[in-house]
């Protein structure tokens, strides 16, 4: 498959991969059919898809029944009058059909809005009215299903509600739908369907495909919007940087509201031929999780730093995960601390990654490349990458600048269209050929890139820059810290000091104290520049975090500004 679509399939080196990385675009590429049901033709009996719950319920899907599936769903939305360009939002937790749902509206031309279950009434009618969604498909679940029939009344564009149910009770679900809400139910609707007949023209290359709404840590949500070929983009992601093949077992953690999903559970795994594995569950618990790999025989997977940080804490040595391969972080930055300890645990080292919702994976630790604890890796051949001072001129290594992408006359594979209906926003990040991320970094000698943190989270004291990462970096190397966050107070000395928002473990919660505090300050001081320590240390028992796990150290911000 990945031979349809690359010059050189095979790399063994930085250089090589950098120099030879070439793309074979179609002219009217479309994933779910010229990757899908190609699949589907070249390898039918292939494990495409292994769903299974925390109700113990399980569903397999090979390349050839996903297409069959996917073409039924693609007709049953077609026959509600679903079609090229229109936007339908997603709100479908870990459910099986969402990734029917996001075939099917593929092979439609359909613009597809994937979102969390968390979002309220307030953020319903926000999406629904800034992208015209057309329809909803949701779970059936009493939260999501009365924030949407709420939005109603605000959301004229909508003219499609249709519910997903869970599996144990779909069969037998006593419906009590609202009155005046008309609602359509997949699982009793959709087989039958008429026959799926492919539309005359289903998309240009640079039609819109996918929507995000940006979870940023500050501001109203943006409409990131990608076109069809950023499906191609991710071919980078499962294949090179999770460096899977048909026959790999793939997990990623991901709520499918979030970009990661399509990261780590959709595009870049199926251009492998890899077989994406989902555990659908509704509350997090690295002991559940770990027996799930155990169980299914996981060889690949990919999670936030967070999910590592908890999953270390467990006893690794109670779980048999000899199958497990390869392991990759994306999300965050991920503490030097938590790759050492992993390693030390199971003999893997995790592979780190880098990119927004505004692109696909951007910096990378490749297969062929030893990792260093703590990088995000080097860039990835399809773009060009480059630290920029506040001047725009270039920084020299071992220089703190941001990261940009130079784009000139032709834009990248991957990289996305625009903020969708808003100009000023985009020519604010993407002007006279530079696409600014706003994300802070530094180069070694030796290419590789070490996070530092968003512009804004920049503190300025007494004359130094500190970037938060290396403080949280630090403290994180402290048996006490699970999680933490590093901001900066207004000081009328310095200027800003440093605070620390810590998470403790179960073990030292009762700890939490004046010696605490100085123990914590006196090993921030051991382990990196004495300057950086924390001035200021608070305990909580969880940090404040975006729908996709990023910490809103700007909600930290605002917290300590109004007391």
């Amino acid at each position: 498959m990945v031979e349809r679509f690359l010059r050189k399939t095979h790399f063994d080196s930085i250089e090589d991969y950098n120099s030879n990385l070439e793309f074979i675009i179609p002219e009217h590429f479309n994933f779910a059919y010229d990757v899908m049901d190609a699949w589907a033709d070249e390898n039918p009996d292939g494990l495409a898809l292994l769903w299974t719950n925390d109700q113990g319920e399980e569903l397999r899907a090979t390349f050839a029944q996903l297409k069959q599936q996917t073409d039924q769903a693609a007709a049953y939305l077609q026959s509600l009058g679903i079609g090229k360009g229109d936007p339908v939002m997603l709100i479908l937790k870990r459910r099986y059909e969402w990734w029917l749902a996001m075939l099917a509206l593929c092979k439609l031309g359909a613009v597809v809005i994937p979102a969390t279950h968390m979002l309220t009434k307030k953020d319903i009618i926000y999406r629904n009215t800034r992208a015209s969604v057309k329809a909803i498909i949701c779970v059936d679940d009493d939260y999501v299903v009365s924030q949407v029939e709420a939005a109603m009344p605000e959301s004229p564009t909508v003219k499609l509600l249709l519910k997903v149910e869970s599996r144990l009770s779909w069969h037998c679900h006593d419906r009590h739908d609202t009155p005046n809400t008309a609602w359509h139910h997949w699982q009793q609707e959709w087989l039958q369907a008429p026959p799926f007949v492919r539309p005359a023209h289903v998309n240009d290359n640079d039609d819109t495909m996918l929507m995000y709404f940006t979870s940023g840590t500050s501001g109203e949500p943006k409409m990131v919007a990608h076109d069809f070929l950023y499906a191609m983009g991710h071919l980078t992601t499962g294949v090179f940087w999770h460096n899977l093949h048909p026959g790999s077992l793939h997990l990623t953690v991901a709520d499918t509201g979030w970009g990661k999903a399509v990261w780590g559970k959709f595009y870049g795994q199926w251009f492998a031929g890899a077989t994406v594995f989902v555990f659908d569950h509704e509350k997090f618990s690295a002991d559940t999780l770990l027996r799930q790999m155990e169980k299914y025989h996981v060889t690949s997977f990919c999670a936030p730093p967070t999910i590592y940080r908890f999953m270390i804490r467990e006893d690794l040595s109670k779980y048999d995960l000899s199958s497990l391969e390869y392991c990759c972080t994306a999300g965050e930055a991920l503490n030097p601390a938590v790759f050492d300890k992993l390693q030390e645990l199971i003999g893997l080292r995790i592979m780190e990654g880098f990119g927004q919702t505004e692109t696909t994976m951007t910096l990378g630790t490749f297969p062929w490349m030893t990792p260093k604890p703590g990088s995000m890796g080097i860039p990835n051949g399809q773009y060009n990458i480059d630290l920029l001072r506040a001047d725009g001129t270039p920084c020299e290594d071992g220089e703190k600048g941001e990261i940009v992408i130079r784009v000139g006359d032709k834009k990248p594979l991957g990289l996305f269209k625009e903020y969708y209906r808003d100009e000023e926003l985009t020519h604010e990040a993407w002007h006279d050929g530079i696409y600014h991320t706003g994300d802070m970094a530094w180069r070694d000698e030796d290419g590789y890139y070490w996070f530092e943190g968003r512009k804004d989270d920049v503190i300025k004291s007494s004359g130094y820059r500190i970037g938060p990462f290396e403080v949280e970096s630090a403290l994180m190397t402290h048996p006490a810290v699970v999680e933490c966050a590093i901001t900066g107070v207004p000081d009328d000395v310095r200027g800003m000091v440093v605070k620390a928002t810590v998470v403790l473990g179960k073990e030292w919660k009762d700890k939490a104290g004046d010696a605490l505090v100085k123990e914590l300050q006196q090993h921030v001081k051991h382990v990196t520049a004495p300057y950086k320590y924390p001035r200021i240390v608070e305990f909580v028992d969880e940090l404040p975090k975006t729908i996709s796990g990023k910490i809103r150290r700007v909600e930290i911000r605002k917290k300590d500004a109004q007391h």
